[in-house]
């Protein structure tokens, strides 16, 4: 259980949550829980490539300049962005300017809304290679980066046009979406029990 941290409030968290209180909130209130909802789980795909070769604190620090650049991540907005909106998006200092990731998020909206189009949606497919349960990590080295189950995924999102979202990005956005619940052994948030988030 040494990857647990105790914060100043005395709750026990995993070894990351309790570091800055950016991370004390997402990681009390929101990773973990389970997440449905196209346009939310849009949203952290989104995120998680964008966080790839970067720190997740400097994501959570831009997060509402992404939601204001991105149009609240609503799908159908996204979906509709040209060449104007690339380079909005690149002069944005708010978000993280890069061109692949951006071209990736506009490409992934449309792989999405083409999924509604063929009467699926993203939520099912996601929340289709939800594994069975398994027994709480307890410690970080029993918690992976990959699993069959997202590199099933993450093959399943390219079958269908997505971009930018290999097996380990998808594998960051089943936990951050509750698809898996890798919060440590004895953990403060893994024993709320908190509701889905829409």
């Amino acid at each position: 259980m040494s990857d647990l941290v105790t914060g100043n409030d005395g709750r026990a968290r995993c070894w990351w949550g309790a570091s800055s209180p950016e991370y004390v909130a997402y990681h009390d209130e929101e990773w973990g829980r389970p997440v449905r909802g196209d346009d939310a789980l849009y949203e952290r795909l989104v995120l998680e490539a964008f966080q790839s070769g970067l720190s997740w604190i400097t994501i959570l620090r831009k997060r509402e300049n992404f939601r204001a650049a991105f149009d609240g991540f609503a799908i159908e907005k996204v979906a509709e962005y040209g060449d104007a909106d690339r380079r909005r998006l690149m002069a944005d200092a708010g978000i993280v300017r890069n061109r692949a990731k951006i071209d990736a998020a506009i490409a992934n909206a449309q792989a999405a809304r083409a999924l509604r189009e063929a009467g699926e949606s993203l939520t099912e497919l996601i929340w289709s290679f939800s594994p069975e349960g398994r027994p709480a990590p307890r410690s970080r080295a029993d918690i992976p980066a990959v699993t069959p189950e997202s590199t099933a995924l993450a093959k399943a999102l390219k079958k269908r046009g997505f971009r930018f979202l290999g097996p380990t990005t998808v594998y960051a956005s089943m936990q951050a979406c509750g698809i898996v619940d890798d919060h440590l052994e004895g953990c403060y948030a893994r024993m709320r029990g908190e509701p889905d988030v829409e």
